[in-house]
């Protein structure tokens, strides 16, 4: 993977570093404004975009600035011998927006995103404190971000019978969601908040 890596950064030259660097100004620049600046024809940079985008070097994302929308981000920071599982559990989550493997103290780092710092509370506390596997936990809100900070997100959930994560309790059972300190999870139809 590193030498896969080294191989991909290595291909890269300077127009394709200029292409990238006018991207990240203005993702929705023509490709046509793109070759006049860079002094190449529209179609030579429709094939270096096209390499760019199969290296993996871009991609276009649509999607919310959570900080902007007035919704809170957690970061949580987890020392834990099975990252997988706790992965796993969080896949279909709607509140669950990224993790990282990260060395250090902490091997995973979980972003999640609500509208109240309490439904988020409940997660960390009703959902990851009480599995074995976690040895520790560090529960940050994300103040503000230093660049724009984009995530994909689903604003219409399909309701289900069945929770998308893999967490064993329902809503109505939770004490979190029954002392209305957790909205509640959408995609079963136990949610009490404004944003799905």
């Amino acid at each position: 993977m590193v030498f896969e890596m080294a191989e991909n950064l290595s291909r890269l030259d300077d127009k394709d570093r200029e292409i990238l660097t006018l991207l990240s100004e203005d993702p929705d620049i023509s490709q046509e404004k793109i070759a006049k600046i860079i002094k190449l024809s529209q179609p030579s940079v429709a094939v270096r975009l096209k390499k760019l985008r199969d290296m993996g070097a871009f991609s276009k994302i649509c999607g919310i600035n959570p900080l902007k929308m007035g919704l809170h981000l957690a970061k949580v920071e987890v020392s834990t011998n099975n990252t997988q599982k706790i992965l796993k559990m969080f896949k279909g989550c709607p509140y669950f927006f990224n993790a990282f493997t990260v060395s250090g103290r902490s091997n995973l780092c979980l972003l999640f995103v609500g509208e109240d710092i309490t439904t988020l509370e409940a997660i960390v506390e009703g959902h990851l404190r009480p599995l074995e596997e976690v040895k520790d936990i560090e529960f940050n809100i994300i103040i503000s971000a230093a660049n724009d900070l984009i995530m994909p997100f689903k604003m219409k959930i399909k309701s289900s019978d069945k929770q998308p994560c893999t967490i064993n309790i329902q809503c109505a059972d939770c004490p979190s969601y029954r002392e209305n300190r957790c909205l509640g999870c959408p995609a079963i139809g136990q949610y009490k908040g404004k944003l799905w």
